[in-house]
């Protein structure tokens, strides 16, 4: 059993409790205020609530804002929101079914588009010469990596989809849905190097800072935005970082709004369940795989 230690951490108004790994990784979160329990690492579960219990009940009950309101007012629970009704989707097609797209697919149309010949880019290498393409074809190389590893959870239940282009603009690498929920997952190829993962930046061989995971958190909005426009019920997107090839991969303690992975551990959300039911499953599926979902010009 791994040691599990339990640290507070307050930030962005947020009161919460956390239990980690001895290497920052994230097990569970507890709310302060609430109460609200979310386990991350289904392996530990056990242990992570054992834990998060314990702690929550040393703490001081929360002041109420209110002390003069009359017993029965601060009993009273908040009147349930209606939820507008689902929008429908045109019957889809091969041309909108975005199930038929690869792992770099978007990529690889720009580049097949606007990007070097092939015999341009074979003289490059043999010159060993740098071009803004380089970073493009290192996207599509981690995005085809981390998409074969998330094609293998198929066998588990879960359904896939590869590269979601964007009535905004860009895409969405990776957008799984199973059992355990609905996840956007962001690829960075950074083969050799060491990467480390706060809060809201990702640092690189030590230099400047990249927003990546604030990103993948605006992203996973951004996807349940879509997606509860047309699926009649609630659909929580979790966001995912998944590094390709990197040397270290050190996270802060209080890094646990996005989960990080290195492109072999997403086998760990294979296990997850108790998110979606088999039903629920195919009904967002089948509202994900709709171009004209994501397409739609209006805001989510």
């Amino acid at each position: 059993m791994a040691e599990l230690k339990v640290s507070r951490w307050r930030n962005f108004g947020h009161d919460r409790l956390y239990v980690n790994l001895p290497d920052g990784t994230a097990v569970a979160w507890a709310d302060c205020r609430s109460g609200k329990v979310k386990v991350l690492v289904e392996e530990h579960r056990q242990e992570a609530l054992a834990l998060l219990k314990l702690r929550l009940a040393d703490l001081p009950a929360p002041a109420d804002p209110d002390p003069k309101r009359p017993p029965e007012a601060k009993r009273a629970r908040p009147k349930p929101v209606n939820r507008p009704t689902p929008r429908k989707l045109p019957p889809l097609t091969s041309p909108d079914d975005l199930a038929l797209n690869r792992p770099g697919s978007g990529i690889r149309e720009m580049l097949r588009s606007k990007g070097p010949s092939r015999v341009r880019r074979m003289l490059d290498r043999f010159l060993r010469r740098k071009t803004e393409w380089d970073s493009w074809f290192k996207g599509l190389a981690g995005e085809q990596i981390a998409g074969a590893e998330l094609d293998r959870l198929k066998a588990q239940g879960w359904k896939v989809l590869h590269s979601i282009q964007l009535a905004r603009g860009g895409d969405i690498d990776h957008l799984l849905v199973g059992p355990g929920g609905v996840f956007t997952v962001n690829t960075k190829n950074f083969q050799g190097k060491s990467v480390w993962v706060g809060d809201d930046m990702v640092k690189v061989d030590h230099g400047p800072p990249h927003p990546y995971p604030a990103k993948s958190r605006a992203e996973a909005a951004y996807a349940r935005g879509v997606l509860e426009r047309y699926c009649p019920f609630p659909v929580e997107v979790e966001p995912v970082l998944v590094f390709v090839g990197v040397k270290e991969l050190p996270k802060e303690a209080t890094q646990l709004q996005v989960r990080v992975y290195r492109v072999r551990e997403v086998a760990a959300l294979g296990p997850l369940s108790g998110r979606l039911t088999p039903e629920q499953v195919d009904i967002v599926y089948e509202v994900a795989r709709h171009r004209r979902a994501w397409l739609d010009s209006s805001r989510p």
